[in-house]
């Protein structure tokens, strides 16, 4: 199978290097190309062509910077590869494909783990807690450049409300391809069923799963809301989205562009984040015109039912306690509750 695999890999990556092969202008400026799963109006869209804006005023002469939203390219599985072999620069990824490559990640994945969204930024813009963990994939050929706010993470379903963990009982609902949100779906009663985020929409429509997981704009941008009719803010999760990028790229730039880079993936989260909350807002009011149905169930009874996990998930990977106490830390010093 992991022939097979690659032989996959090495193809796409041969259909790449054919496709854009002389793409480039009469000065023959370097292709900067980015990929990521979501649609044009998306606030990971906005912020990436903020980048792309940012970059080619600075060295447009050098390079071209191509945006590829949609999946154009690919799922965030099979991009995160062609970002390793370099057929592709950056790419947006989740952090559950993320933990696959370094187990580091499984932090961010514990339900529960931030204790408000103030907390959650503070530590993301915490560079002694992140950097160690950018840098960690580095040995796969790619490191993480900006995180991108997603919200947070809360149940939507077909026809059933979830009002509390109980409802969840016997559902299958889909969940990001990772060991912590399989063993979470369990705690909470549910069945969990991991798929690619492309796949989610027919497989409601078709009833394969009975919900999802996700935040608001999954409803709108995604269309989810036109199956789905409850949304339950039960807000188990924070988790950030990665940009990153091809390790050999990004050690191969000057150190003048390394710094205008650095830049740039800076205003990439900046842009991001502003137009994270107006397009959360907005998502809910067209949300409600597809009649959703919006639902604040106690959050207390899921976390009661979910923080085991913080304890099985450190005891079975210690190089995690560290970071863990330092995201506490981080939350109490906010006045956040001591998890």
């Amino acid at each position: 199978m992991r022939g097979i695999r690659n032989i996959l890999i090495g193809t796409m990556t041969l259909g790449l290097a054919t496709l854009f092969t002389g793409c480039g202008d009469q000065n023959q400026r370097e292709i900067i190309r980015i990929s990521h799963n979501q649609a044009a109006d998306h606030p990971t869209n906005i912020g990436l062509m903020a980048f792309e804006k940012y970059i080619e005023g600075k060295l447009g002469s050098k390079y071209d910077v191509q945006i590829f939203p949609n999946e154009l390219l690919g799922s965030q599985v099979n991009t995160v590869e062609l970002t390793q072999t370099g057929a592709i620069n950056f790419t947006v990824a989740s952090n559950a494909i993320l933990e696959s490559f370094d187990d580091v990640y499984q932090v961010f994945n514990l339900p529960y783990l931030f204790s408000s969204p103030q907390h959650y930024h503070a530590v993301m813009d915490n560079e002694t807690i992140i950097e160690p963990i950018f840098k960690s994939t580095a040995k796969s050929g790619f490191e993480a450049v900006a995180w991108l706010d997603a919200g947070t993470r809360n149940f939507y379903t077909v026809n059933k409300p979830i009002n509390s963990p109980e409802d969840l009982k016997g559902m299958k609902i889909r969940v990001q391809q990772s060991a912590s949100n399989i063993r979470m779906m369990q705690l909470l009663g549910g069945s969990a069923t991991p798929m690619g985020f492309g796949e989610v929409y027919t497989a409601l429509q078709q009833g394969v799963i009975d919900g999802a997981e996700n935040n608001e704009l999954a409803l709108t941008s995604n269309k989810h809301g036109e199956v789905c009719k409850y949304y339950s803010y039960d807000m188990h999760q924070m988790v950030p989205d990665i940009v990153i990028g091809n390790e050999r790229f990004l050690s191969n730039l000057t150190p003048e562009e390394r710094e205008i880079f650095d830049q740039g993936f800076k205003i990439i989260s900046q842009v991001q984040r502003e137009a994270w909350e107006d397009s959360v807002e907005t998502a809910k009011a067209q949300a409600k015109e597809m009649n959703v149905q919006f639902l604040y169930p106690d959050v207390s009874a899921f976390k009661e039912k979910v923080l085991p996990l913080h304890q099985e998930v450190i005891e079975a990977n210690p190089k995690l306690k560290p970071i863990y106490e330092k995201i506490q830390e981080v939350g109490k010093n906010l006045g956040g509750e001591d998890k």
